[in-house]
């Protein structure tokens, strides 16, 4: 076989992947989270572990884990929950295969780059017999926790985070390779932490059925954790508050959101805490920016004061932004900032929603730490807002996303709603890294992930 141009202007530093071995985790909700317009209920962890060798034969081992979000990564009409999640365990499958048959040698980056076509490419194939093709986005997510698996046993190789091997000793190209000629020079080293942040504001997520005061509950579950907002507010010290909308109610949206704030007002108050934030999650079903134009002016109106502590609205619109080019969201921007979540898919989606208006982006670790950390240098060089959510991540695929965030300049906060939902699936994890999921302050301790690889505890 001739060698690859991979192979040929490698570095000493590169690995290559001699195996990829997948397992699943079920795991029901404590309650039901809806968002989009749809509830979910349980979770499946997909958990891979990576075996990588060194050009000098050396040989490490690492861990991804990402929760298969077929619900929030494709919402499809015509087919069940049961069936897109076979479907991506089907994609899974044959994402293991085309790492492991991959003989190249090159950093992370570089490998994924090289299989995500061809995954791309499998997700065609596994849709042929089914009812709707699998999206990009949940193509991505499929793959993520290999991508994750190879960062992971990249650093253990190596004895250093995953973070600190992004220079041009252990990564070859400069970022003009991926990000086109605007970066020539540059590395993305440059463009990420070395070391992480010391702790990261934490979004807690107000699910559309989630009651906010007493008199909604109709029946508590009286398992130790809290059931209303002002309730979680105290037992995690909460600062920023992200709340999921319909898109397609108003009035309903504008009542959700003046109740919340009313709420959050009144404990924060008593609290002595002054500097609180909301977010508003649309989850692309407003049907134009006209509604969130129309949300932001009747707010003022309903709920005097909450427009100023909004610090962001997620992803209003549709997520086909090719589709809807009428979509302009400068309007919208200028008041507060906008950002691109279900659209972001690479790059140049990133670029075709700045173009559209929107002034911000929510990173993942759930797309790959490999695009989220290509995406968070072309974002920072066009000065766009940045937060990183998460896919109800639990464990490890938690650990992935903070660390994620806190290795990225400029990150205004980090979700984490695992707690709240599926905290069933934090047991071990929550003792081996108490400062991550044991929240007091509003806070989330990312110093401690220091370790090597993305800082996952054996």
């Amino acid at each position: 076989m001739t060698p690859s141009l991979l192979a040929r202007t490698g570095l000493p530093t590169d690995i290559r992947v001699r195996s990829m071995e997948i397992a699943y985790e079920d795991f029901q909700y404590r309650v039901p989270y809806k968002f989009g317009g749809r509830a979910v209920d349980r979770v499946t962890l997909l958990n891979v572990h990576c075996t990588v060798e060194g050009r000098n034969g050396r040989t490490a081992t690492g861990l991804g884990s990402m929760t298969l979000g077929n619900v929030w990564s494709w919402p499809a009409h015509s087919m069940t929950y049961d069936q897109t999640l076979q479907a991506m365990k089907d994609l899974a499958a044959r994402v293991s295969v085309l790492y492991k048959t991959n003989s190249d040698y090159g950093h992370p980056i570089d490998l994924t780059t090289t299989v995500e076509p061809q995954y791309l490419k499998a997700a065609d194939a596994v849709s042929a017999n089914l009812p709707e093709p699998i999206p990009t986005l949940c193509s991505l997510v499929t793959a993520s926790p290999f991508d994750c698996a190879l960062h992971d046993a990249y650093g253990r190789l190596h004895a250093r985070s995953a973070y600190q091997l992004l220079g041009p000793e252990f990564l070859t190209h400069d970022l003009a390779h991926y990000l086109g000629p605007a970066f020539r020079g540059e590395r993305l080293s440059s463009y990420i932490r070395p070391s992480p942040i010391e702790k990261l504001p934490l979004y807690h997520s107000v699910g559309a059925l989630d009651p906010i005061t007493a008199s909604e509950i109709r029946q508590r579950i009286n398992d130790g954790l809290p059931e209303t907002l002002p309730e979680w507010i105290r037992f995690n010290g909460l600062r920023r508050i992200k709340i999921k909308l319909a898109g397609n109610d108003l009035p309903w949206d504008l009542d959700r959101v003046t109740s919340i704030h009313r709420a959050t007002s009144e404990t924060q108050q008593k609290l002595g805490v002054t500097d609180w934030f909301l977010s508003l999650d649309f989850n692309e079903k407003c049907p134009n920016v006209g509604y969130v134009l129309e949300f932001i002016k009747k707010l003022d109106e309903t709920a005097p004061g909450a427009l100023a502590h909004i610090q962001y609205i997620e992803q209003p619109t549709a997520r086909d932004l090719s589709a809807h080019p009428d979509f302009d969201m400068h309007q919208a921007a200028r008041l507060k900032p906008v950002v691109i979540d279900e659209s972001l898919t690479g790059p140049e989606a990133l670029l075709m929603a700045q173009r559209l208006g929107y002034s911000g982006a929510a990173l993942k670790a759930c797309k790959g730490i490999s695009q989220s950390l290509l995406i968070a240098a072309l974002a920072q060089k066009r000065k766009l807002f940045l937060c990183v959510q998460d896919l109800t991540c639990p464990g490890a695929s938690l650990i992935e996303s903070v660390g994620l965030a806190a290795h990225v300049p400029g990150v205004a906060a980090v979700e984490a709603n695992a707690r709240q939902y599926v905290p069933a699936a934090n047991r071990g994890w929550d003792e081996k890294y108490p400062g991550i999921f044991k929240i007091t302050d509003g806070y989330l301790r990312s110093g401690a992930l220091t370790g090597p690889g993305l800082s996952l505890l054996d």
